[in-house]
C-alpha cells in the first residue's frame, strides 16, 4: 500500500533528489540481490563510496546526478561472493565492510552463534568483556576455528576487490563504545592494518557495528587515520552531514521490491521511528519533533 501510495516517488523526487542515500544489506544471496539492485537502478542513480567521499571533500556535491545513492553491506558474509556476477551484469558498484578477524578463517560472528540462553540484543548492551565471558560459558570464543566458514575467504576478497570496494568493519564486530579504550583502538587499528597488508586494500572508512559509536570513536577513527565513518543514524547525507558520520538506511535481505521501494527511500524507518519500533539515531523510542524537522530540512 506505501509503494502505490505515490509517497516513495515524493521523497524520492524531493528529499533525495539533492542528497545522497547509503542504504546498508548484510546476508543477501545472489537472487535476492539481483532483484533488489535493479530495482535501486531504475529508481536511483547508483555511485560509489569513493566518488561521494571524493566530492564531500572536495565541498562540492553539484557533480553528482540527481538521487544518488550507494549500496553497502555489512560484515563480509561469505553469501557476498555471488554479489560479483550481480553488480558484474548491473555494472553498479558496491561496498563491503569486512571484520579483519572473520574473513579467510572459518571462525563465526558470535551473534550468529545460536544457544537458547543467548540474546543478542541484550548481550549488545553489556560491557564487551562481559559479553565475551558469557559467550565462553556457552562455548564461544572469538578465535575458535568451526567446520565451515561464515565470511568470505581470502580468495573471495581478493577475487572481488577488482569490482568492489571493501572497507572495515573492525575485528570481531564488537559494539565499539561497550569496549574500553584499549580494546576499542585495537579493534580500529588492527582491523585497517590487516585488510591493507594481507589483501592489498585501501582502508580509510569504518562502518560503526551495530552503528554504534560515540565521540570517543571518532576521535581514535581520526588518531587511527581513517577519514570517513558510516552509522545507521537515520536520513539522506549533504555536504552538512559529519563525514564520520555519515547516514544510513537499512534494507532487509528478503529481496522483496516492495520493501525496497519503501524502505530505500525512508518512510519505513521514519513511520517505524514515529512509534518506537524502529531505532532512530541509536534509541528505541518516539521519534523527537526537532528531529523530524531536522531530517526534513
Amino acid at each position: 500500500m506505501i509503494r502505490y501510495s505515490g509517497l516513495p516517488l515524493l521523497i524520492r523526487e524531493t528529499l533525495q533528489r539533492n542528497k545522497v542515500t547509503i542504504v546498508m544489506f548484510h546476508d543477501l544471496p545472489g537472487e535476492a540481490a539481483f532483484r533488489a539492485f535493479s530495482f535501486l537502478v531504475k529508481k536511483y542513480n547508483v555511485i560509489s563510496l569513493e566518488a561521494f567521499q571524493e566530492a564531500h571533500r572536495r565541498g562540492d556535491l553539484s557533480k553528482l546526478p540527481p538521487k544518488s545513492l550507494i549500496i553497502t553491506l555489512d560484515d563480509g558474509h561469505i553469501s557476498n561472493y555471488q554479489l560479483l556476477p550481480v553488480v558484474q551484469e548491473l555494472q553498479i558498484p558496491i561496498s563491503i565492510f569486512l571484520c579483519s578477524g572473520l574473513v579467510g578463517t572459518n571462525r563465526h560472528f558470535w551473534f550468529k552463534y545460536k544457544r537458547k540462553e543467548l540474546k543478542p540484543e541484550r548481550l549488545k548492551k553489556l560491557p564487551n568483556t562481559r559479553k565475551l565471558e558469557i559467550l565462553a560459558e556457552a562455548g564461544f570464543f572469538l578465535e575458535r576455528e568451526f567446520d565451515t566458514p561464515q565470511a568470505l575467504s581470502k580468495e573471495h576478497v581478493l577475487g572481488m576487490k577488482h569490482a568492489v570496494n571493501f572497507q572495515c568493519h573492525t575485528v570481531f564486530h564488537p559494539c565499539l563504545p561497550k569496549c574500553d579504550r584499549e580494546e576499542a583502538w585495537e579493534e580500529i587499528v588492527e582491523s585497517k592494518r590487516a585488510l591493507e597488508e594481507e589483501y592489498g586494500l585501501e582502508v580509510d572508512t569504518l562502518a560503526y557495528p551495530n552503528g554504534d559509536y560515540s565521540d570517543r570513536e571518532i576521535a581514535l577513527l581520526k588518531e587511527a587515520g581513517y577519514r570517513n565513518a558510516i552509522t545507521v543514524d537515520f536520513g539522506f547525507n549533504s555536504l552538512k552531514t559529519n563525514p564520520f558520520q555519515f547516514k544510513r538506511i537499512s534494507i532487509d535481505d528478503m529481496g522483496d521490491v516492495d520493501a525496497i521501494c519503501v524502505k530505500s527511500c525512508g518512510i519505513w524507518t521514519f513511520l517505524m521511528g514515529l512509534i518506537g519500533k524502529q531505532r532512530w539515531n541509536g534509541k528505541m523510542e518516539p521519534i523527537p519533533m526537532k528531529e523530524v524537522l531536522s531530517v526534513l530540512h
